[in-house]
């Protein structure tokens, strides 16, 4: 049974690390939550490291910039390890061929250009169009304001008919940009499985991204005790069933994705947040409406 926790600091002596999810924990797309950014200045002050554990498409500078342009402080977190990262080392050691197809918005062609020092390109990547493509990588709808999965239905048919892998680079369905629900990369990597496709995931829950995060985190100060990283997140079906996968604390922030379900305003109503829980079969070891 989840306990329900009223700040960070309450349990913040337990931990000497946390992974921590951006969007619907940290920032909401436009702008940092400040009593977030609060709790994790308060939390490194203490001398914790925070390494932000993303499911965004985009490589690890690419991200610090978005971080930048939304106004979240540098001093809130260490580093990043993210589901952009992790699937880059993917594609550049072949998982989905040579040849790739790049499906998503112009504003990630940075996976493609920008490269940590920690990844390389093993095989020669070469991106061309869908019908000369060996494989595909997804990294979102091209415009997530007005499309959904259906309108890609055609492509990932041809694709599918072509054999073709399906690399996506966020497994998330949906995220929460301001006041409007958008469709990310999962969504049509979860069609394109139920067309009979075959999708592979790099970011929350799949292992890759954790050991990147564990690399990265072992970079920062040498290695931490796995009983003292603490993960959090808005997503029960990332954030929280990825942690449970990696034998790892957890603390669900319910007042994301969430937040209907489990009656959360200030807080989430008790009773709701256990059935919400108890339907998504997962118990995290914490609870809280907001990250504070």
């Amino acid at each position: 049974m989840t306990r329900i926790i009223e700040r960070l600091d309450d349990i913040s002596d337990r931990y000497d690390a946390l992974f921590v999810d951006l969007w619907g924990c940290l920032h909401d797309g436009y702008r940092p939550f400040p009593d977030a950014v609060a709790a994790l200045e308060r939390f490194k002050a203490g001398g914790g490291k925070v390494v932000l554990l993303t499911n965004s498409p985009r490589p690890r500078a690419a991200v610090i910039r978005q971080l930048e342009k939304i106004g979240v402080p540098r001093a809130t977190w260490d580093d990043i390890a993210s589901s952009g990262d992790s699937a880059q080392a993917g594609m550049m050691r072949g998982a989905v061929g040579r040849r790739v197809y790049h499906m998503g918005p112009p504003v990630d062609e940075s996976f493609f250009t920008d490269t940590a020092d920690d990844i390389t390109d093993e095989v020669g990547i070469t991106r061309v169009p869908l019908t000369e493509a060996e494989g595909i990588v997804c990294t979102g709808l091209e415009d997530d304001e007005t499309e959904t999965p259906e309108d890609y239905r055609a492509q990932l048919l041809y694709a599918k008919n072509a054999g073709m892998k399906l690399l996506c680079a966020n497994p998330d369905i949906v995220v929460d940009r301001g006041d409007k629900r958008i469709f990310c990369a999962g969504a049509l990597a979860q069609l394109y499985t139920e067309m009979g496709g075959k999708s592979l995931y790099f970011g929350k829950p799949h292992p890759p991204i954790y050991d990147l995060a564990r690399r990265r985190l072992r970079a920062l100060d040498g290695p931490v005790d796995e009983s003292r990283i603490l993960c959090m997140g808005d997503g029960i079906a990332t954030d929280i069933q990825g942690a449970t996968g990696e034998n790892l604390d957890s603390l669900f922030i319910s007042g994301g994705l969430a937040r209907a379900e489990t009656g959360t305003d200030r807080q989430p109503d008790p009773g709701k947040l256990e059935a919400y829980l108890a339907e998504a079969q997962q118990s995290p070891d914490y609870s809280i409406g907001h990250l504070r």
